[in-house]
């Protein structure tokens, strides 16, 4: 089974439940917060797991998990069943929302925030950063490097407001430096080392002349490059590839992968400290926190004298 099938299997109305501390003592009301996520595949959701987890240990919460498979339908029912265990809050991923999903979040009165986007509209709080923003500096990075061909692998963005900001930064950088502009230099995918192969191969082979190719995934640029070992093509020697999230896989990749490095750990910190804000009757400083992102050069775009 591959990782879409799995992630599809997994975004049903099942739900993992993470135990920040031990549950309340029988006859108590435990106290919960429910987090929906696309998938658990790999760190770059695992990690803001990790950061609410941490901060809701010490203040005797529990963390209610559901994976929505970046479907809104399958959201509305991860959302839906953990409104039905009376969740004291919710974390979202992105900003793309079943209407059913908003009436019954509103109807619930409870604090929402909304992460890794800054898009709105938002529903309550948002912590994250700009999708678009990232993608445009990395098309530059590129460009700076030399190269005027850039291609881009992205998941579909018809669900996934996250890759459809990343498409639209990647399309507006290309516009404003000018480079070589052609829809079939963006090649849409699925989130797994093979996808990652198989765009590649459908890129190269559509434009053989493409210079650098950039991925919305680190996991997508991994496979790329061991796609690129196994046509001969040298990274970076005849090929840039540069991807998004600084996995500790792209640190350790040979060649290391030029990628953005996104503050995950903290995106989980700071919306579990902004719900519990909200629920103490509090109100936060900032209700939109912009938690940015860094351009990581690395060896994956580094050209060898000609």
């Amino acid at each position: 089974m591959n990782e879409s099938d799995d992630r599809t299997e997994r975004s049903g109305a099942a739900q993992n439940r993470i135990t920040a501390r031990p549950p309340a003592p029988a006859g108590g009301v435990p106290r919960t917060i429910g987090l929906v996520i696309p998938h658990l595949a790999h760190s770059s959701f695992a990690d803001p797991v990790r950061g609410m987890t941490d901060v809701l240990a010490g203040e005797g919460y529990e963390l209610l998990l559901g994976l929505s498979g970046d479907s809104p339908q399958s959201e509305f029912a991860q959302v839906t069943a953990l409104l039905e265990q009376r969740v004291s809050g919710l974390s979202l991923t992105g900003a793309i929302r079943d209407a059913r999903t908003t009436e019954a979040i509103r109807r619930a009165g409870i604090p929402v925030v909304e992460t890794s986007t800054l898009k709105g509209p938002c529903n309550d709080m948002v912590v994250g950063f700009s999708n678009e923003a990232a993608a445009g500096a990395m098309v530059r990075h590129l460009a700076d490097c030399g190269y005027r061909k850039i291609g881009l692998i992205s998941p579909g963005a018809s669900n996934d407001d996250r890759s459809a900001d990343r498409q639209a930064g990647y399309r507006q950088a290309i516009e404003a430096l000018e480079l070589a502009s052609d829809p079939g230099l963006i090649v849409e995918s699925g989130i797994d080392l093979a996808a990652g192969a198989r765009a590649f191969l459908e890129l190269v082979g559509a434009h053989p002349d493409v210079e650098a190719i950039f991925c919305t995934s680190d996991v997508l640029a991994v496979g790329a490059m061991l796609e690129a070992v196994r046509c001969g093509i040298r990274v970076p020697g005849d090929l840039g590839i540069a991807g998004f999230d600084d996995l500790e896989l792209a640190q350790q990749f040979v060649p290391a992968l030029t990628t953005v490095r996104l503050r995950r750990y903290e995106i989980g910190r700071v919306s579990a400290r902004l719900l519990l804000q909200r629920i103490r009757g509090e109100t936060p400083a900032q209700a939109v926190v912009d938690l940015g992102f860094e351009i990581m050069p690395r060896d994956s775009t580094r050209r060898t004298p000609a």
